[in-house]
């Protein structure tokens, strides 16, 4: 199995981009699932269900309308304009913007869970100390739900890896800014070098069936853990 310097590129930005993506989301869909976890308010069914669209939403829909909010005359488009970096489609941190909006519940709804899944007796223990909120979440929460963090990692990297339309709806196909590898499979394909697109698609094989892998002895792991503390 050999590559091209075209397919190196690619695999490099992918996992550049996957690795960017995933830690902007786990630094920001952490917020969104603490809150998701811990209100009761009247908004969390519509937010939750905005955060979960990516999951039923063809990929195109979602690289359209963001196409079009980052495009020149699109709010985005203006204000990134108005701050002279001009627009953000066809460029790598375009394809993070719209990568971090498809990835988003991947990263979210485990967290959610994993939160969820304490229940209130250690927060309100750690109230007890008089923890502040900031020593209750590193200290107690982050430890105890750290098997929620580690699947949302390792899912929205997985994913981000994964995808197609959206990336090739903003990014298009650049190479060495937005050639991806699913979109240089693509080129390959369009161009009938079987060969190489095969390389490829083995690569991606291998790398899915080992995140799942992994994913699903961490979670085995995981729970055999649990049991024994009980």
């Amino acid at each position: 199995m050999s590559f091209s310097q075209a397919d190196l590129a690619a695999i490099w930005l992918t996992i550049k981009l996957a690795s960017t993506v995933t830690l902007l989301l786990l630094l920001i869909g952490t917020p969104i699932a603490w809150w998701l976890a811990r209100t009761s308010s009247k908004w969390k069914g519509p937010i939750a269900a905005i955060v979960a669209l990516p999951l039923v939403l063809p990929p195109t829909v979602i690289g359209f309308y963001l196409l079009v909010a980052m495009g020149p005359n699109g709010a985005v488009g203006q204000f990134t304009q108005s701050i002279g970096i001009g627009t953000l489609p066809f460029t790598f941190w375009g394809l993070v913007i719209a990568s971090i909006f498809y990835s988003m519940p991947f990263v979210v709804q485990p967290i959610q869970n994993a939160i969820e899944a304490l229940g209130e007796r250690p927060i309100e223990a750690a109230a007890t100390l008089r923890a502040g909120p900031w020593d209750t979440f590193f200290n107690v929460v982050l430890p105890l739900a750290k098997p929620g963090f580690i699947t949302a990692a390792i899912l929205g990297f997985a994913h981000t890896v994964g995808e197609f339309g959206v990336v090739l709806m903003i990014g298009g196909n650049i190479p060495g800014e937005t050639q991806v590898i699913s979109v240089q499979i693509y080129e390959h394909v369009e161009a009938m070098e079987y060969g190489q697109a095969h390389a490829l698609s083995a690569l991606m094989i291998a790398f899915s069936f080992i995140v799942l892998l992994a994913l699903y002895g961490f979670q085995r792991k995981g729970k055999i853990h649990a049991l024994s503390v009980k």
